[in-house]
C-alpha cells in the first residue's frame, strides 16, 4: 500500500501528508495522532494507532506527536475520542501544508515551518474554545453542528462580500432560527457580531499593511460611508482608524 510523504519536523513529531498510510518507523515516541479530514472536509479527529493504515487514508494531513511535547509547551493533550471542525484559517495553513507555494526543494522546509504553526494554533484555538467538536453538543444534531460550521466558514471566507443572515442560512440548507440560536451556542455571538468582527480585523490589518485611504479600507470591508465604518471601528479597538495608522506609523 502507498505511504504518506513524511516530513520529520523533529525527534518528538512527525508530518505525514498525501494519500495513503503512515510509516510507522517514523513516528515518535509515545506518539498522539491528528488527523485533519481532507482539509477539503475541514475535520480534525484523534487517531488510534490502528487507524495509521486505514483511517489514515481518508485524512490527506496527519500530525504524530509525543505527548510529552504536548504537554510540554500546551499544558494538555486533546480528548482522545474527539472531533471537531477546523477554522478557516486554520484549514488554509492545512491547505497551504498539502501545496506549498514553492519550488520542490524549499517545499519539506516550508511544510515543516507551517506543520509547528498549524500545531500550535490547533491547541491555541482549543484552549480558547475555537475548535467547534462534531459531537457532544446537547441541542444540536451533528447535521445542523456541521450546518453551523459551514456558516461560520462563510463568514470568514466571503467577509467581504454583502453578506445577509437569510443568505448564509440558505446557503447551508438551515433555517435561519436555528442558525441564529445554534450559531449563539457554538460561537457564543450572533453572525452579525462575527461578521463585523471579521471585517474590523482584517480593517486594521489593512490600515497596518497598506497606504489605502481609510475611506477605501472601510468601503472593501463592507461598510458603506466613512462615518459608520469610523463609530464601529473606534467601538471594537478603541481609537479611530486614523489614530490606530498613526500608532503604526510611529511604532
Amino acid at each position: 500500500m502507498a505511504t504518506k510523504h513524511a516530513v520529520i519536523v523533529s525527534h518528538e513529531m512527525t508530518s505525514f501528508v498525501g494519500e495513503g498510510g503512515c510509516d510507522r518507523r517514523l513516528l515518535p515516541p509515545d506518539a498522539i495522532i491528528l488527523g485533519f479530514g481532507g482539509i477539503q472536509e475541514p475535520v480534525v479527529s484523534t487517531l488510534a494507532f490502528r487507524d495509521l493504515e486505514d483511517a489514515a487514508t481518508d485524512h490527506l494531513l496527519v500530525f504524530a506527536v509525543s505527548r510529552g511535547a504536548c504537554r510540554r509547551l500546551f499544558g494538555e493533550l486533546p480528548d482522545p475520542d474527539a472531533r471537531w471542525y477546523l477554522p478557516s484559517d486554520l484549514r488554509a495553513l492545512g491547505q497551504s501544508i498539502l501545496a506549498p507555494d514553492s519550488d520542490a526543494p524549499a517545499a519539506d522546509t516550508l511544510r515543516l515551518a507551517r506543520s509547528i504553526e498549524l500545531l500550535c494554533q490547533f491547541f491555541a484555538a482549543l484552549a480558547a474554545g475555537r475548535m467547534v467538536p462534531v459531537d457532544g453538543q446537547p441541542s444540536l444534531c451533528e447535521s445542523d453542528i456541521a450546518r453551523i460550521a459551514a456558516a461560520r466558514r462563510i463568514v470568514d471566507e466571503r467577509w467581504h462580500e454583502k453578506l445577509t443572515l437569510d443568505d448564509i442560512a440558505k446557503s447551508c440548507g438551515i433555517n435561519r432560527d436555528k442558525l441564529t440560536r445554534g450559531f449563539r451556542e457554538l460561537y457564543h455571538c450572533t453572525v452579525a457580531e462575527a461578521l463585523s468582527e471579521r471585517r474590523l480585523r482584517q480593517a486594521r490589518q489593512m490600515l497596518a499593511a497598506s497606504d489605502l485611504p481609510v475611506a477605501s479600507i472601510g468601503y472593501r470591508c463592507g461598510y458603506l460611508n466613512n462615518a459608520s465604518f469610523t463609530r464601529a471601528f473606534s467601538r471594537r479597538f478603541g481609537m479611530a482608524p486614523t489614530a490606530m495608522r498613526r500608532v503604526g506609523v510611529a511604532a
